[in-house]
């Protein structure tokens, strides 16, 4: 079985990685949709909140899973058995940075990173940038699935 882990803090789910999660889902058998719990960061939606946006978006997709895990990504991908690591790409910027987190992870393991480009349509946005819109009452429903919402 072709696995893979779609690590992220998914504070909240955007439709940038919908479009990456859809498109895994042609390529793996499963993929773990892997939330990361990091006590260090501060989160606008709680670890309960984003799991319900993400089980809610994928509720008839059995090739999905929704899971959390703390510590290293490659950890988390030994105990449920994946050898791969999906991973999205906006820009530059963000090959760069996910170019070295791959080296380390093949250094320390044989599990490989699959790189994915974001569609065209979705490559501007980020979590960041919806929790922005958010906090200055703007129109993120433009940018999130049906089932992220505030209220």
């Amino acid at each position: 079985m072709k696995r893979a882990i779609f690590p992220g803090s998914f504070d909240p789910l955007t439709l940038g990685h919908t479009d990456i999660i859809n498109r895994g889902i042609t390529l793996f058998d499963e993929v773990i949709i892997a939330i990361g719990i990091n006590a260090d960061k501060k989160y606008m939606f709680s670890l309960e909140k984003r799991m319900k946006f993400i089980k809610a978006a994928y509720k008839d997709e059995p090739k999905i899973k929704v899971m959390t895990y703390e510590g290293l990504t490659i950890d988390f991908c030994k105990k449920m058995k994946a050898n791969f690591i999906l991973r999205g790409l906006r820009n530059p910027a963000d090959f760069e940075f996910e170019k070295a987190i791959a080296h380390t992870n093949r250094k320390l393991s044989e599990i490989e990173t699959v790189f994915l480009l974001t569609s065209s349509g979705k490559s501007y946005i980020s979590s960041s940038i919806v929790r922005d819109v958010i906090r200055n009452n703007g129109d993120y429903t433009v940018l999130v699935p049906d089932t992220v919402r505030v209220k």
